[in-house]
């Protein structure tokens, strides 16, 4: 008798709590202990974005990184942005790409440069030949117990990259998107359960989730679908470049309902659903993949 394939989602991925640890910016995948599991050995596709052109920023390690394999697995060529100094990350998922047998583009830049948006966009269309998929991801985020600490100039940063160069990417990237293209932002439960010590990044995920809706309606005119995924603690490199509290690492995300962080593989899949032709009837929508943490009543 065959029996079905059930996983307690208690018990999958990593479960212990973490060692403690922190990096230098930029913070690399390839450095942490353990090693977040991307769906490097287990993700696979299914052709649901066969010969589509994609942009995935932040490509190089933790959600991104999921993202962009699983793309290029569901048949997508696959250009990923990525900061300067995370060269070896975005190594190994190009690698990936072209393993998959589909083209990968590798884009680094800081959108602490507001020219770098409107370059990247003329950069993917010239190399991959269009854009028809954007998976808009890059983010920074710094904790800091209180406000006194805050640098303003570090507000300055976290909306420039977080907001502004995404609006930047759209607008860029509009006269080349066709009917029948998508858009995926990257909120977060942040933007709907903000922590004290996120303060400016959570703010600037409350206007991502926003934008997102806004942008779904207005786009929705030219037949592109615009959604958005609001994750809950998910191990990735952006949690050791002072991501979290001093001493919060062994712990992150043990308080969730399922016990343990989030990998970004359990992320992938509801990126490709958003992009490919499954989610037709959708946008303006954000859905989330947080451990069990609400993010709407």
């Amino acid at each position: 008798m065959n029996k079905p394939d059930l996983k307690d989602p208690r018990k999958l991925y990593y479960t212990d709590k973490f060692p403690d640890q922190e990096q230098g910016t930029p913070a690399l995948q390839d450095e942490m202990q353990p090693k977040p599991d991307c769906g490097e050995e287990t993700y696979e596709g299914h052709g649901l974005l066969l010969n589509r052109k994609a942009l995935v920023t932040g490509g190089d390690s933790g959600i991104g990184r999921a993202v962009a394999i699983a793309f290029a697995r569901e048949g997508a060529d696959v250009a990923i942005q990525y900061f300067p100094g995370e060269d070896t990350d975005a190594q190994e998922v190009a690698d990936y790409i072209e393993k998959a047998g589909r083209k990968a583009v590798l884009l680094p830049c800081d959108f602490r440069d507001e020219k770098a948006p409107e370059e990247i966009i003329d950069q993917v269309v010239e190399k991959l030949g269009g854009l028809d998929t954007m998976v808009l991801n890059a983010a920074q985020q710094i904790a800091h117990a209180k406000i006194d600490d805050l640098p303003v100039q570090q507000i300055k940063d976290s909306l420039e990259i977080n907001v502004v160069a995404m609006l930047a990417l759209v607008k860029a990237a509009k006269p080349y998107l066709p009917a029948g293209g998508a858009i995926v932002t990257t909120t977060s439960v942040q933007a709907f359960n903000p922590s004290s010590h996120l303060l400016d990044y959570a703010a600037t995920k409350a206007a991502i989730a926003n934008l997102t809706i806004n942008l779904g309606q207005q786009l929705i005119e030219d037949g592109i679908r615009v959604n958005g995924v609001a994750p809950g603690p998910i191990w990735t490199p952006l949690q050791l470049d002072n991501g979290q509290l001093e001493g919060a690492i062994p712990e992150f995300g043990q308080d969730s309902l399922m016990g343990r962080a989030g990998q970004p593989a359990e992320l992938a899949p509801t990126y490709v659903f958003l992009a490919s032709n499954l989610a037709s009837y959708t946008t303006s929508q954000i859905y989330g993949v947080t451990g069990g943490e609400h993010i709407n009543l």
